[in-house]
């Protein structure tokens, strides 16, 4: 691709054939890739549900938000489907450094023929606005107010945009789409589990049309990825240990929504555990390492039980693993 703003879709893709999902929709893509084109990750699984809320968001310009804990890889769901279309992406993680200026773009001192001249710079929104770019807001409740209120413009029905500073009203390419994904759907931090989570205006929550939702897989699902993830463990030895440490990761989120817990292991922690017992040969000291130290020292005797209801031995033990990837099973 060369004149990004010029670039239209021009196949269609089958459902069916590209995301394993039993149905007869078809979906725009572009034949050609690009730079801004997510790379494919050949062992990610789809959700089937949260899936076709996307595809209905790149075929049929919906806005789409998608709730769910940390760790479901919900900005990593977007980024594939858009992989397997060929469409540009791009992320903008609303941290409480993005300001209204990043946006929306200021006026910067450039040389011109030797000459400093001032000359407005596009911010993020106006460039992707113009193209045919998945624009994907991350941590949608934990933008400030002055950011949120910017986006709001992008979310009125016509979705034009005024660049005040320069008397310009700018129409959306009409491949440009616009995604979201958050923790809590603006209700703040409710649970104590996203410190800087906002509530947010219901008048521009009631502007998403679509609202999916992503939370932990079941749990051979969730085996199978992190087997996929760390092909050390790909083996038969290597998924029993691999069931057992999902299976410590359950009992962190029952313990979490009994309220025994402060926090709890997602799939990101449990794949981190994984690679991390590749690495020092030892299951103990890896969940040590990835989960166990950033617990309160109040509830470690708890999770210390987890582990050893699951792996049948104690978390003090030192039991180093083998060449061989079982070596770690009692």
């Amino acid at each position: 691709m060369t004149e990004l703003p010029h670039i239209r879709p021009d196949r269609m893709v089958s459902v069916r054939d590209v995301f394993g999902i039993d149905t007869d929709l078809q979906v725009p893509a572009f034949s050609e890739t690009e730079d801004h084109v997510p790379d494919i990750d050949p062992a990610y699984r789809f959700n089937q549900d949260v899936t076709l809320a996307l595809l209905a968001g790149f075929s049929r310009d919906r806005r789409v938000m998608v709730q769910g804990l940390h760790g479901t890889g919900k900005s990593t769901h977007i980024e594939q489907v858009a992989a397997r279309l060929n469409w540009p992406c791009v992320r903008v993680n609303l941290d409480g450094h993005i300001s209204r200026l990043d946006l929306v773009g200021k006026d910067a001192v450039v040389l011109r023929d030797g000459q400093q001249v001032t000359e407005f710079q596009e911010g993020i929104v106006p460039w992707a606005l113009q193209r045919p770019v998945a624009l994907i807001f991350d941590e949608y409740d934990a933008g400030r107010p002055d950011v949120m209120f910017v986006i709001q413009r992008l979310l009125e029905r016509d979705g034009k945009f005024t660049l005040m500073d320069q008397n310009r009203v700018l129409k959306p390419h009409p491949f440009f789409r616009l995604f979201a994904t958050a923790n809590t759907v603006g209700l703040g931090n409710l649970s104590g589990l996203y410190h800087g989570a906002q509530r947010l205006n219901h008048a521009q929550i009631d502007r998403w049309n679509i609202f999916a939702s992503l939370n932990y897989l079941p749990r051979d699902e969730e085996v199978a990825i992190v087997q996929a993830r760390v092909p050390h463990f790909a083996d038969d030895r290597g998924k029993k240990l691999i069931e057992s440490m999902v299976t410590v990761a359950d009992l962190t989120r029952k313990g979490f929504t009994a309220g025994d817990l402060s926090t709890l292991m997602s799939p990101r922690t449990v794949i981190t555990w994984a690679e991390n017992a590749e690495i020092f040969r030892d299951a103990a000291v890896a969940f040590r390492l990835s989960f166990l130290n950033k617990c309160d020292e109040a509830e470690r005797s708890i999770v210390a039980e987890y582990f050893q209801r699951c792996f049948d031995r104690e978390l003090e033990e030192s039991y180093a693993l083998g060449a061989g990837a079982g070596a770690a099973i009692p």
